[in-house]
C-alpha cells in the first residue's frame, strides 16, 4: 500500500457521459479529490454524491478544481447513476477493476443482497496533489462513516492557508 507524499496509482477510467479520465492528465490548482463509491445499488452513496455536486463550486473555491467520484459499475448502471441521481455536472467513473480497488487500498465487500454485484469496492477519499502525489486517504470498510463533505472544504481551506503537509507517510 502505497503511503501519503508517494505517487498515486495509475488511474484511467471511462467515464459515464463518454471520454477516459485520467489521473495524470489533472492539473488541479490545489487538489485533484478522488471519491470512490460502492456502486449504484447504494442508496447512502445517492446522498452522498448528491451533496458532493451541491458542493463542487465551494471546492473550487478551496482550489479543488477536479473532482470525481468512480465506482466498479459497469457503464449501464453508471449511466443510470447520472440520470436518476441527477448528477449533472460531477464526473462519474465506471468500471473499476477489483484490481485497481485493491491497488488504491479499497476494501472489496461480496454480496450480500441480490441488487449488489458479485464484488464492489468500499467508500474512499483521496486528495491528490497536482504532482500526482497523495495528499490524504480516508477509507471505510462499510457505506456509513463517510468523511462530511462540508467539513471537508474548511479543512483544506486551512491546508491551503498553513501550507500544511501531508501527514501518514511514515
Amino acid at each position: 500500500m502505497f503511503r501519503p507524499q508517494a505517487a498515486a496509482p495509475v488511474l484511467e477510467i471511462p467515464l459515464a457521459g463518454g471520454g477516459v479520465w485520467s489521473l495524470a492528465e489533472q492539473k488541479p490548482e490545489r487538489f485533484t479529490l478522488i471519491v470512490f463509491y460502492r456502486g449504484f445499488h447504494c442508496p447512502i452513496c445517492k446522498r452522498y454524491l448528491q451533496q458532493l455536486e451541491s458542493l463542487l463550486d465551494r471546492y473550487a473555491e478551496v482550489g479543488v478544481t477536479s473532482v470525481i467520484a468512480i465506482s466498479g459499475d459497469e457503464k449501464e448502471p453508471a449511466t443510470r447513476t447520472v440520470e436518476e441521481w441527477d448528477l449533472a455536472r460531477l464526473l462519474i467513473g465506471y468500471g473499476q477493476s477489483i484490481e485497481s480497488m485493491r491497488e488504491w487500498g479499497l476494501f472489496v465487500s461480496r454480496k450480500i443482497k441480490e441488487s449488489e454485484p458479485d464484488l464492489f469496492g468500499e467508500p474512499g477519499l483521496f486528495l491528490i496533489r497536482p504532482d500526482g502525489t497523495v495528499f490524504a486517504a480516508i477509507l471505510n470498510t462499510m457505506p456509513f462513516g463517510r468523511p462530511h463533505l462540508d467539513e471537508l472544504i474548511g479543512s483544506i481551506k486551512s491546508i491551503n492557508e498553513r501550507d500544511y503537509p501531508a501527514r501518514g507517510e511514515s
